[in-house]
């Protein structure tokens, strides 16, 4: 069965934007959109009206966004779903079922810590597809002119996989390029073992170790995608800093996900919550194959 893409929306001005990314995503793909509202009854005095008067409010700011992206793109299979529940189960649910779930970012700026949203947050954690964020400042025309889809790598072929493949599909559908970033640093003295030690001289140093490294986990998705155009790119730092040192040349970037619960709540990782707060362009969390 084919999956959809789908779009959470909200009535904001950021979801309003992950609604057009993901319609011309879906052009892009062939494939059907999906615009879910998730959206639950808040009795008390800082929410205007009663039960009916906020679900046509609801209805009326979701049928607003489909409106608005099928009159772009006219030929477009669009489904809607109004769904009362709590806002983290529906979405991971409605992750579940689709190619990508694709929703708003707030953006960033000196209180990063808050720009992400505890709801966004939880789902990237728990959704077993990609999560696509989009800023509300997003436009079409950064698709375009030679922009690439920058993915990060790490670890072995396996440990990758799924970021890959979502970059290397993604750039397929729009004719892009795509960077593989491979960031390493060197490990205390006491962490190399002879073997280690070994492997490293057999691969020309450190540096070349990580090259190699990153041709391989690179190489079955150039087979797969012999049209897709790849650069490799090595780069001695944190990989956080690394992949946002080269997000300006990026339309799309893609990062892998480690979630983990804690006593405070859900976490992503470091490097997939600093390239949300701090990359312009919209950004895909992918879970683990």
């Amino acid at each position: 069965m084919t999956r959809p893409i789908t779009a959470g929306v909200d009535g904001s001005q950021e979801s309003l934007a992950a609604v057009a990314w993901a319609g011309r995503e879906a052009v892009r793909r062939g494939l059907a959109l999906r615009v879910v509202h998730a959206w639950r009854h808040e009795p008390h005095e800082a929410v205007e009206g009663d039960r009916e008067t906020q679900a046509r409010w609801v209805r009326g700011s979701t049928a607003e966004a489909v409106r608005a992206v099928t009159s772009r793109h006219s030929g477009l299979e669009v489904s809607v779903d109004v769904l009362e529940g709590d806002d983290v189960e529906t979405l991971v649910e409605a992750a579940d079922g689709a190619e990508m779930l694709v929703l708003g970012s707030r953006g960033h700026g000196a209180v990063v810590g808050f720009l992400l949203g505890s709801v966004g947050q939880q789902v990237i954690a728990a959704a077993t597809r990609p999560v696509v964020l989009v800023r509300s400042g997003d436009r079409p025309v950064a698709e375009v002119g030679g922009r690439e889809i920058v993915v990060g790598q790490e670890g072995g072929p396996e440990d990758s996989a799924g970021p890959l493949g979502f970059a290397f599909e993604t750039a397929a559908a729009r004719g892009a390029t795509v960077r593989a970033v491979r960031a390493w640093t060197l490990p205390p003295v006491f962490a190399y073992s002879p073997g280690s030690l070994r492997l490293l001289d057999e691969a020309g140093g450190p540096e070349g170790y990580e090259k190699k490294a990153l041709a391989e986990a690179l190489a079955p998705w150039r087979e797969r995608y012999p049209d897709v155009p790849v650069v490799e790119h090595v780069e001695m730092g944190s990989a956080g800093q690394v992949l946002l040192s080269v997000a300006g040349r990026a339309q799309f970037m893609v990062v892998g996900r480690r979630a983990r619960r804690t006593a405070v709540g859900a976490r992503i990782g470091s490097v997939a919550h600093g390239v949300l707060h701090h990359a312009d362009c919209p950004v895909a969390v992918v879970p683990p194959v």
